[in-house]
């Protein structure tokens, strides 16, 4: 275990309330951490799931909110019991399943196949704690279902970014991803397996069911399910009004980056569904598989932002260009 504060730990925009710094505030329990803004908890880490084999137990942040208080996520919808909130996952490593439910294959579709893995929270490196920003600087271990040990993660996820008169906070996640398999991975998704638009996989965020329809936009101005799915963008934006509570807001999501010394990488890719039911994630191998040697390290970093309000074109690209990794 280290002590000193983890160098993976990104940073974002600074930002003040109206009267002096804003701060985060934290409550720690033994398998979750909470996370309270300006009177509203915005959000609980949880390191040690409860989830049951077949959803691939992993740690996931849930509940997510606005600063208003508006829900901005989901756990375990019925359509997709494996899908919660906002989460770090994949869904095809080699012939394992890190992501939860049925695995695709080409020749058979979508079956439950006994190869269901999970994510283990082994410790954090650093204690997180309140202030202008909170950092979950951990370390995980992916092992298969056949209890073989392939994945050593170091995971940053850094709460940063408070602004309590525009409404906004922001989380990062910078990861690494190191492979101690002793073999070659294929780090791919359904649709590397031969399912088209199916490039889920990587940072996995659900909205909630009153987010069903909402609006869609990308940084290059493309609309819609049909035109941001499968595309490059610096980021997307998801915009609802919501249930239960007047006023509504607006989730964004950037793309970042993707390094693997000595691997050729392809693009991130975008991930988004919102006809059906709300969906982001900055997909690292949508539709091409990543081959991770034996002892190196994939690093992966993005963001999300939460905004309490629903933007008005001119002032979502002004924010993109400002929180642009």
């Amino acid at each position: 275990m280290r002590t000193e504060q983890s160098t993976l730990a990104a940073t974002g925009p600074a930002a003040e309330s109206e009267t002096g710094p804003a701060r985060f505030e934290v409550t720690a329990g033994e398998k979750e951490i909470a996370v309270t803004a300006a009177g509203t908890e915005i959000l609980r880490y949880v390191t040690h799931s409860d989830s049951p084999q077949e959803e691939a137990p992993k740690p996931y942040l849930y509940p997510l909110r606005f600063l208003d208080g508006g829900e901005a996520s989901v756990r375990r919808p019925w359509d997709h019991r494996w899908h919660t909130g906002l989460q770090f996952t994949w869904s095809h490593v080699a012939d394992q399943n890190f992501w939860g439910g049925p695995t695709f294959a080409a020749d058979d579709g979508y079956k439950m196949r006994g190869n269901l893995g999970r994510m283990v929270h082994t410790g954090f490196n650093v204690t997180p704690s309140g202030g202008d920003a909170v950092t979950f600087d951990e370390t995980l271990e992916w092992i298969t279902s056949r209890e073989e040990h392939w994945i050593d993660e170091h995971r940053v996820q850094r709460v940063h970014s408070l602004d309590v008169k525009r409404g906004i906070w922001a989380i990062d996640l910078t990861t690494e991803l190191t492979n101690v398999s002793g073999a070659t991975l294929p780090l791919g998704s359904p649709t590397t397996a031969g399912r088209p638009n199916a490039g889920y996989t990587g940072w996995f965020w659900r909205g909630p069911r009153s987010w069903t329809g909402c609006q869609v936009v990308n940084s290059a101005g493309a609309q819609g399910d049909e035109n941001t799915m499968g595309q490059t963008a610096d980021w997307v934006a998801f915009s609802s009004e919501h249930d239960g509570l007047d006023g509504g807001g607006t989730i964004m999501a950037f793309a970042g980056t993707s390094e693997c010394p000595g691997t050729a990488l392809p693009p991130i890719k975008w991930f988004t569904r919102s006809s059906i039911f709300a969906v982001a994630s900055q997909s690292p191998a949508f539709d091409e598989e990543i081959h991770l040697s034996a002892g190196s390290t994939l690093r992966l970093q993005h963001r999300f932002l939460f905004i309490a309000r629903v933007l008005e074109p001119e002032e979502r690209m002004r924010i993109g260009q400002e929180f642009t990794l």
